[in-house]
């Protein structure tokens, strides 16, 4: 039977990364273009990788005493107007649902974010000290209408995302937590994605709307570009305010409690693509891969039967790794190994009729393309530890990368010397709106983090010249 002909990655990763990246988000049938401009369509092949991510995270949280639930999509006008800070930063987001219908009390607009929904039940609901803390999280979706560009996983008007939402009586509690959350966010991003991130607080400038304190995790891609993989947020006593939030302590006199909230979003996707994907197509982290390996049998009309028969025998005993055989007729060998390398599939395992003979496989690892021969009774050890080798050669080559193009930067020529050479950069910076909108205007750079655990320093900001104790990740971003 005639082979449907392959079109695989056209373009190299350090040739047109723009280009690259989205063949490969098309071609290994990740996402695709809705027919409204600025949304897409997930597909199986990410949604899988979605869920993969919600089960990890969630058993993590649970762990904490979260619990998750569904508030609804809809928010009234009146809800925004009651936190100024946090209407005026989503104003220009927000997507207003219009109505003839006469039984439309008031206008709504479709959710960005659930803070001030979710806030006026929580309002209904907390009376006593008894009832805190609140740690409730959900898995929704969400609506900024200020894309202009799509960028698929990376810049969408929608998006998935998961945002939990936590109420607690001191402001200690509540900043401990929201560095606790940040802290599981780390863990999810280098343990399962093979991630590396940095973590740190965000400036006044770039803190979420209404927010205390945002902290956030930054990873840096190949092309030079930060990416934001998560933030978490101590959103002080300003919403519990605004919403009517207040308990009975246990002298029985009112009081406010504090609040957090923290989310990431399928961004995380578009992460693992950038980040270990290579000119063949997608490398699905090992860890986060729901199907770990693929077998694939080398056939012959004589011994077709014998080897398919092995074939089976091993995909039983490789069930853990949820292994599927790739028993199609209508492709070749080289055809089907191709498919599984653009998409991704961490492990490829072959057999063939000699391979029978000597009672052994082939096994492949994606990240690598070595073949490596094993035993049959061994296979399945062997592929076990091939997937934490390939899982730590990731998060190492990663890393290495993130260290190489890491710098710090004392004076202003040196910034953009190095944001030139697309790195992210480490600079005494005074912290101020008007300096960041300056070094934003005149770079297209903007801070990344402030990173945590800073010891007392006399500095002065590379731009203004102002005193500060402040060092400061800039660079560009998405």
């Amino acid at each position: 039977m005639a082979e449907e002909k392959q079109q695989g990655i056209t373009e190299t990763k350090k040739g047109n990364f723009s280009e690259w990246y989205n063949q490969v988000v098309l071609k290994a049938e990740l996402a695709d273009y809705a027919p409204i401009r600025g949304f897409m369509v997930v597909r199986p092949n990410a949604y899988v990788l979605w869920e993969s991510i919600q089960e990890n995270f969630n058993k993590a949280i649970f762990k904490r005493g979260v619990r998750n639930a569904y508030f609804p999509l809809l928010i009234p006008k009146s809800f925004f107007e009651k936190e100024a800070e946090h209407a005026e930063g989503f104003e220009p987001e927000l997507a207003w649902i219009e109505s003839d219908n006469k039984g439309v009390e008031e206008k709504v607009a479709i959710r960005p974010t659930s803070e001030t929904i979710i806030y006026d039940s929580y309002a209904k609901w907390i009376r006593s000290w008894r009832d805190l803390p609140l740690r409730i999280n959900q898995w929704c979706n969400v609506l900024r209408w200020e894309v202009s560009q799509t960028k698929l996983f990376l810049r969408t008007r929608e998006f998935l995302w998961q945002e939990g939402h936590c109420v607690y009586e001191t402001e200690e509690e509540a900043e401990k937590e929201a560095l606790m959350f940040l802290d599981e966010y780390k863990k999810l991003c280098e343990n399962l994605l093979a991630v590396p991130v940095l973590p740190g607080q965000k400036t006044e400038s770039e803190k979420f709307a209404g927010a205390k304190k945002t902290f956030t995790i930054e990873a840096l891609m190949p092309d030079g570009k930060a990416l934001q993989m998560g933030t978490s947020h101590n959103l002080g006593q300003g919403f519990a305010k605004a919403f009517g939030i207040e308990y009975l302590d246990e002298k029985g006199v009112k009081q406010l409690p504090w609040q957090t909230s923290w989310g990431f979003s399928t961004r995380l996707i578009g992460s693992i693509i950038m980040v270990h994907g290579d000119n063949k197509g997608l490398v699905i982290p090992p860890r986060l891969a729901k199907t770990k390996a693929v077998i694939v049998p080398i056939l012959f009309d004589k011994t077709k039967e014998k080897v398919l028969k092995k074939a089976k025998e091993l995909e039983k005993k490789l069930a853990p790794l949820n292994a599927f055989v790739d028993d199609r007729d209508s492709y070749s060998p080289g055809w089907k190994f191709n498919e599984w390398e653009l998409k991704g599939i961490p492990l490829r395992i072959e057999i063939g009729p000699k391979d029978l003979d000597k009672k052994q496989v082939v096994l492949v690892r994606r990240d690598t393309g070595k073949k490596e021969f094993v035993k049959e009774s061994k296979l399945a050890e062997r592929a076990n530890k091939a997937i934490e080798e390939m899982h730590k050669d990731l998060f190492e080559k990663a890393e290495k990368f993130l260290k190489e193009n890491s710098t710090e930067a004392k004076t202003w020529q040196d910034f953009k010397k190095a944001l030139s050479q697309k790195k992210l950069i480490l600079i005494p910076f005074c912290n101020t709106t008007a300096c960041e909108e300056e070094i934003k205007d005149e770079t297209t750079a903007t801070s990344r983090c402030i990173p945590f655990g800073q010891k007392n320093q006399k500095l002065k900001c590379i731009k203004c010249g102002k005193e500060t104790n402040l060092k400061v990740w800039f660079g560009k971003s998405y």
